[in-house]
């Protein structure tokens, strides 16, 4: 077990196979039970769930964060700073388009951190970010 509660989190996608594809095999997400109409992902230890959702659309919804158009709702994970840029690396080398390209916020500053914005085949929003300090995780 892990010493942090584990989440879950299920997502409408439009296609199965897609969705195998970039959770399995660009993001390296080990797959779980699946059926016809949804797989289970293990997302570093969460329980993560594509469920199959014809004619579904992702909201537009967007906020201003450091000059970006932050997309809204949007989940991730929080990686160590290696980690981040192994998997930048990996998302570059399968032609991942970001919606924000990796770049570092707050340089110098408390909460100090790496991140970057991609959707999925669905147009299902993700961060992914990494903290300089992760103490500093909730710093204000």
């Amino acid at each position: 077990m892990s010493p942090l509660p584990r989440f879950h989190l299920a997502v409408p996608v439009d296609d199965l196979a897609a969705a195998r594809h970039f959770y399995g095999e660009v993001l390296g997400c080990e797959q779980g039970r699946s059926s016809d109409r949804w797989i289970d992902w293990n997302l570093r230890g969460h329980q993560f769930v594509t469920h199959l959702a014809p004619g579904h659309e992702a909201r537009a919804a967007h906020n201003p964060v450091d000059g970006h158009d932050v997309p809204v709702p949007h989940f991730g994970l929080l990686l160590t700073v290696e980690e981040f840029h192994v998997l930048a690396d990996r998302l570059r080398a399968a032609g991942t388009a970001f919606v924000i390209e990796p770049y570092l916020r707050f340089q110098g500053q408390p909460g100090e951190q790496w991140t970057m914005f991609l959707t999925d085949p669905a147009a299902n929003a993700m961060e992914f970010k990494a903290f300089a300090d992760d103490a500093q995780v909730f710093a204000v």
